[in-house]
């Protein structure tokens, strides 16, 4: 059995919890929520930080630099969405076996998670190593600059299966309500990757110059360190959830099942937001090299108003999962509207800032000044999409803990190919070059929010139902 303070908030435990608490106790909710939320905040902050110094650095090089890599980064997410199914079900799973009281289940997730992990990754790193070079040039570049993203995407494939160990145990300890291990974690890794990458890009403290190539290895040896740390503290114990002992390595095809039950519907969705952004990148690529440049930089810039919703939204997913588990779907919406509500203002204020100083922020990555106009005018209006985006990321965590991954997955493939159709329609016909790639999810994202809303209400009545 799992300490009940393991579970839940000591000061709030779950159980403790009347089906009124949700309203007349929004103080609890909030500390709930936002003690599981600002680890996660800061986590992919760091993440997005070595993001943002990967490309300044690799910016000091060229902007064909810049290009290369980006294309490489673009065809890696779109692979690693394929992935990404046992991450979402083994933490919805952790979540609401936590929820539930029942370590022993939570834990043979855990291992299971892991085992499928590489089952998985090693098949998919072989082929990526195989086609980096007709898959880069689909984005009909230059030859220097699929050169670069070629050689950037083999180096990367090749250590695919470090990097889905990491996310699936990060997943893992968010789900039993450890959020702060996987912040630890991320952080060491980010201060090693940084000296690592200046190091190889430039050839610098004692280190070869390898040139853009140089920050892929640089994150495989940080994210080789942190899958050890982040394995080391499963194997002690977070919150109920440990992975010592011999027993639940062998593979089980009917966890795998379970998992892949709640995680292929996610899977999909991102294959199918990658999917989207690929073609829209591929779109964006044939208006230029600097209009390509443009668009990789400001999607880094714009990654760090998007942190709010990953961290509210992989909140609510855990802790309705344990509302869930713990038969309470009334908390559940509490702390969903709170996760919400604290997202929008977040996003709202952060994109208020890069409207603001959008061109400032552009000269932050790149000395070209005409590179940095086209980009400041794509951040001007993606920065009024924030609170809807805000919205729609946290509503869909919510559903996802509720075990409903398909309702998220059908609004986001309606939503991402209607953009991807406008952008189109709008390049062909009418131009505007990066603003209408921009332009187009300011039209759509505000009627996906508000569907992703409506779902997640009818799904907590359902289940108040039951």
């Amino acid at each position: 059995m799992v300490n009940q303070d393991l579970a839940v908030d000591p000061e709030i435990g779950f159980e403790a919890l009347e089906d009124e608490i949700p309203v007349s106790h929004p103080a609890a909710l909030r500390r709930r929520v936002l003690g599981l939320a600002w680890p996660v905040i800061g986590e992919n902050l760091l993440e997005t930080l070595l993001g943002i110094v990967d490309t300044w650095l690799v910016g000091g090089l060229s902007t064909a630099a810049v290009a290369g890599v980006g294309t490489g980064l673009q065809i890696m997410f779109f692979l690693l969405a394929a992935l990404s199914a046992l991450s979402v079900g083994s933490s919805i799973l952790v979540a609401q076996a936590i929820g539930a009281v029942d370590a022993e289940r939570a834990n043979r997730i855990a291992r299971q998670s892991l085992v499928w992990s590489v089952l998985l990754s090693v098949p998919l790193a072989v082929v990526g190593l195989a086609l980096a070079h007709p898959l880069i040039g689909l984005f009909g570049m230059s030859p220097e600059v699929t050169q670069i993203g070629a050689d950037y995407f083999r180096v990367t494939m090749g250590t695919v299966v470090v990097l889905v160990a990491l996310t699936i145990g990060g997943g893992v300890l968010r789900g039993a309500g450890d959020s702060r291990t996987p912040m630890v974690v991320t952080a060491i890794a980010n201060v090693l990757n940084v000296a690592l990458a200046y190091g190889l890009i430039y050839g610098r403290l004692g280190l070869p110059e390898l040139g853009a190539v140089g920050s892929a290895w640089a994150t495989f040896v940080a994210r080789g360190v942190a899958l050890a740390l982040m394995l080391f503290a499963l194997w002690k114990g977070r919150n109920g959830i440990a992975i010592t002992g011999r027993w639940g390595w062998r593979p089980d095809w009917s966890v795998a099942r379970e998992v892949l039950k709640l995680g292929v519907p996610a899977s999909v969705e991102q294959l199918v937001m990658a999917s989207a952004f690929l073609v829209l990148t591929v779109l964006v690529a044939r208006l230029g090299t600097d209009t390509f440049a443009a668009m990789r930089i400001s999607m880094s810039a714009l990654s760090l108003s998007f942190l709010p919703g990953f961290g509210f939204g992989m909140a609510a997913t855990a802790l309705v999962g344990q509302s869930i588990g713990a038969r309470r779907p009334r908390l559940g919406a509490g702390v969903a509207q709170v996760a919400t509500t604290w997202a929008v203002i977040w996003m709202s204020t952060m994109g208020a800032f890069i409207f603001l100083f959008a061109e400032p922020i552009m000269h932050l990555f790149i000395q070209s000044p005409h590179v940095a106009q086209i980009g400041a005018q794509g951040l001007r209006i993606v920065a009024l999409t924030q609170p809807f985006w805000a919205i729609g990321m946290v509503q869909s965590g919510a559903l996802r803990g509720t075990s409903d991954t398909r309702t998220p997955l059908l609004i986001s493939s309606v939503g991402m190919w209607t953009t991807v159709l406008l952008v189109w329609l709008g390049l062909k016909f009418v131009g505007g070059g990066l603003g209408m790639f921009w332009g187009a999810f300011l039209i759509t994202s505000p009627v996906t929010a508000g569907v992703t809303w409506l779902c997640f209400r009818r799904r907590v009545r359902e289940l108040e139902a039951e």
